[in-house]
Formats: structure tokens, sequence, C-alpha cells
């Protein structure tokens, strides 16, 4: 159980789940015009399973980058960072083959139920299309290092997450109990991806060279450590600034920039990995940046709820 739970990476989870938090809240915090009270359109079995859901899909993941990378010859001696299951000979091939195909059988089974909560027996075509897409992103996961044409050896990594975990997550979610899509939203939703990007990258980072001798040509790879550099900059500050626009188009208070205390360790991460000569060191940043992405979603939110009291207040009072 111990090795299992070491291959699931659980630092990586905190993550996944960022995206659902924004999501929901911002679907609590702002009813529609067919939906006009919080109450009508935030449901805990959509928010339960829509965490299930992800989570199965980041651990699929995990599990199918330890298979792939292990059975190709990728995680070997020259790797920097923790030994992997199959790379340790903790599991084997075969074991972690049939823990792949376990865990994509049941996040499907957590969509199948949360298509189901959000559109019941209608809406019979956003029933598919999300149906559609959960099947796509469990094949993704799998796909990332997994089989001759694995995307992730070709540099299109970054594109799954940041498609998946950002936007897929953040509006998809949303759409689940708001059934449309909420322009303004796509700023949080594009700012969680980058961040989630940047995990990525400095995991490639930290990996380019053993990457670069098993033929595995990440983004980082193919530019060089110092345009990485530069290309991480760009992800975690073009990240912070959209969240910044994302208030000031939301009208928030003063006391709603609540979130900006999160830019504190993310400013610390970047001035890590600006100062960094040695990629065996950049390893701890990735749960550090993690963290701070899930700490930023999680202020972001809590600067939404405040937008719920006042809309509850409002109600009461119309009502009286």
């Amino acid at each position: 159980m111990k090795h299992w739970i070491e291959a699931a990476r659980l630092r990586t989870l905190p993550l996944s789940v960022s995206g659902i938090i924004v999501g929901s809240i911002y679907a609590l915090s702002n009813p529609t015009e067919t939906i006009n009270t919080p109450t009508e359109v935030f449901s805990w079995k959509i928010f339960g399973f829509a965490l299930l859901t992800t989570l199965g899909l980041q651990v699929l993941s995990n599990f199918a980058n330890d298979y792939g990378d292990g059975v190709k010859g990728t995680d070997n001696a020259d790797r920097v960072g923790p030994q992997r299951a199959i790379q340790s000979g903790v599991i084997t091939p075969q074991a972690m083959k049939k823990a792949i195909i376990i865990t994509s059988l049941l996040t499907l089974l957590s969509a199948i139920i949360l298509i189901y909560f959000a559109f019941g027996k209608d809406n019979f075509g956003y029933s598919i299309f999300f149906l559609l897409l959960g099947i796509a992103a469990i094949v993704a996961a799998i796909k990332y290092t997994v089989g001759n044409g694995a995307y992730g050896y070709r540099g299109f990594g970054d594109v799954f997450v940041f498609i998946f975990f950002g936007l897929v997550s953040t509006l998809g979610v949303n759409f689940l109990y708001a059934k449309e899509v909420d322009p303004l939203l796509i700023l949080p939703a594009i700012s969680i991806g980058l961040l989630s990007v940047g995990v990525l990258n400095l995991n490639n980072m930290r990996d380019q060279e053993s990457d670069k001798k098993a033929g595995k040509n990440t983004i980082v790879v193919q530019i060089g450590a110092a345009n990485a550099k530069i290309y991480h900059y760009t992800l975690i500050v073009t990240a912070m600034l959209l969240v910044v626009v994302f208030a000031i188009l939301s009208d928030y208070n003063f006391d709603q920039y609540l979130f900006i205390l999160a830019y504190i360790p993310l400013t610390k991460h970047l001035i890590t990995v600006y100062k960094n000569q040695d990629p065996k060191l950049l390893d701890p940043e990735l749960k550090k940046l993690a963290l701070s992405t899930f700490l930023l979603s999680i202020l972001l939110t809590v600067c939404m709820i405040s937008l719920i009291s006042d809309i509850i207040v409002n109600l009461f009072l119309g009502g009286r």
C-alpha cells in the first residue's frame, strides 16, 4: 500500500482540484438568469463527484507516467528526481498496467455519475459531449507517456495539462452547475492552467539531461535550460496578472484582494528558480508551486464567498 500511495504522487493532488474549487464556488457566487439563488445552482453531489473524477484523472496520469517512463527506460540512474515505482522494482509493469485499467474504469464511472447528477435525463446533447470529454481526458492521461505515439515525448505535455487541468477543470465544472459559459471565468481558468503547466515545466527542467538521453523531447529539452527559465517566469507571472485582471473586472472591493497573499510564495518560488544552478534542487519546488496554486484557489474562493454573503443579504432584504 505504501508503494501504491507513493506511485499516486499525493503532492500533485492539491494542484489537480484547484480548478474544481474555483469553478464550483464561482457558480455559487454568480447566479444565472435562469438560476436566481446560490442554493439553486450549487450541488454537493456535483462538487463531490467532480473532485473524485479529477483526482482519478490525476492518479491515472501519475500511474501511466510511471508505467510509460518505466518500460521505456526513461526513468533510469540518470534521473534526478525520486525513484519511481517501476524504476525501483517495488511495483511490476504488469501490476501497474492493471492499476491503470482499474483507475480508468473507476474514473469513467465517476464521470458518468457526475454527468447524470448535472444533467439528469434532460440535456442529452450536453451529457454526450461531457462523456466524450471525459473519455478524451482518460485517453490523454494514459497517452502522455504510454505507447509509441506518447505525446509527452514530443513536447505536447504542456498543452494537455493546460487544457484539462486548467480550462476543462474550471470552466467544465462551472458549466455543470450553470449550464452556460461565463467569459469572465476564462481568466482564472487560464491562470490555473498556466500554474499547472509551471509544475510540469519544473519537473522537465529537473529531468532535462535524463530526458534528453532517453529521447523524451519535452519543451525544456527543445528550448534549453536558459529559455526554459524564461518560459517558466512567463507562465507564473502571466497567471498572477490574469487573476488580478479578473478581480478588477469583477469589481472586487479592497478586502477581496486577499488572494494576493498567495503571490508571496509564488514570488519566492520565482526567485529560487532564477538563482538555481543545480536542477536537483528544483525538486522541492514542485510541491511548493502545487501548494501555492492550491492556496491561490482557496483564497480566491474566499473572496468569492464574500460575494455570496452579499447575494444572500440582498435576497433577504428583497424578500422583506
